[in-house]
């Protein structure tokens, strides 16, 4: 779909339902009670749910709450961005103060951006396949000719119950394995060649040394894991960021940790929308795409500014500070996915 496409649909279906989030304009209904809940009406809106008073029972409205639920049509998707982009601090101090009802709220709009985000990888990944020397089916190949030599073992070591339970192990992994793989080969995640030198001895860790192991021995299966973990547990970003905030504002009884943590999703969706640029920047070859990485602390000092009201001074250090924090939490980020999947 295009910038057009959408820009069309979303006006067809204005063009429908022309009062949608629009709490002031005059409902045409006949309805005397709301619909969902059966208070009595007084306005175009119940004041018990929320609910419209009158209900369109169209195909056109059903079109509208497809827009509604995915874009938050009325006009909170246009409202939130800009200012997410150009004043983030604005952004986030007038959420935080208590303007809901304009913005898009910090935790849906960060699921949304992860959705956006791991979709362009899994659509951009489809190049590096066939530059790739191995394939996903010989890979599956070679665990099926495994998993038929374990079972050939496993029934010539029915005697012996610990070699039987090393087998039963292997066999268990080895199926696991397959079941990855089946489901790679229908996701079009690939990945080239890797080198997997100096890798042996990289963590005393065992779930990251297993991770390691899984890397080394097949790399597709490896990169399935972490992405697949690492868009289950992005939510996980929010919750290691928070503590890094708090200690440029300790004990503060002004900015409390609800405060931090809008600050830190809001930030992080930013973050998530400049690496997808990027990353489609990067695949049509505009140039100049190393200089996106000066606009992560040019936008922490705005937001920091805006939402804190600190000093430009106060705001600089705190940058500093957290830039470091930033990296710090994308590190153990990444170690939780090791762990998660050499577990």
């Amino acid at each position: 779909m295009t910038g057009g496409d959408l820009a069309g649909a979303l006006a067809a279906a204005r063009t429908v339902e022309p009062t949608a989030g629009d709490h002031t304009a005059p409902g045409h209904t006949h309805e005397t009670a709301c619909l969902n809940c059966g208070t009595a009406l007084i306005g175009s809106h119940c004041h018990a749910c929320g609910q419209a008073a009158h209900v369109h029972k169209t195909l056109g409205a059903f079109f509208h709450d497809l827009l509604h639920g995915v874009f938050h049509f009325e006009g909170k998707i246009w409202r939130t961005l800009p200012l997410l982009v150009a004043r983030p601090g604005q952004l986030t101090r007038e959420y935080i103060d208590g303007r809901r009802a304009s913005y898009i709220s910090p935790i849906a709009l960060f699921l949304f951006c992860m959705f956006l985000l791991f979709t362009t990888i899994s659509s951009l990944s489809g190049d590096i396949g066939t530059k790739a020397q191995t394939s996903v089916a010989a890979a599956l190949e070679q665990e099926r000719n495994d998993l038929r030599e374990l079972e050939a073992s496993r029934t010539a070591s029915a005697t012996d119950p610990a070699e039987l339970a090393k087998v039963d192990k292997a066999l268990a992994e080895t199926r696991d394995n397959i079941a990855a793989l089946e489901k790679l080969q229908t996701t079009g995640i690939t990945v080239g060649n890797v080198s997997t030198e100096g890798l042996d001895n990289i963590s005393d860790v065992p779930a990251i040394a297993e991770a390691v192991r899984i890397w080394k021995e097949n790399p597709r299966l490896a990169l399935y894991k972490v992405q697949t973990y690492s868009y289950k547990l992005s939510w996980a970003l929010i919750p290691i960021s928070v503590p890094f905030l708090w200690l440029l504002f300790p004990f503060s009884r002004r900015f409390g940790l609800y405060d931090h943590t809008v600050f830190v999703t809001y930030s992080l969706c930013f973050m998530t929308l400049l690496a997808i640029l990027a990353m489609l920047g990067s695949k049509v070859g505009i140039p100049g795409l190393g200089l996106l990485a000066l606009v992560p602390p040019v936008h922490m000092l705005l937001q920091l500014r805006g939402t804190y009201g600190v000093t430009w001074f106060g705001a600089w250090w705190r940058t500093w500070f957290l830039s470091m924090f930033a990296f710090t939490a994308l590190m153990l980020f990444g170690v939780l996915i090791l762990v998660e999947a050499g577990g």
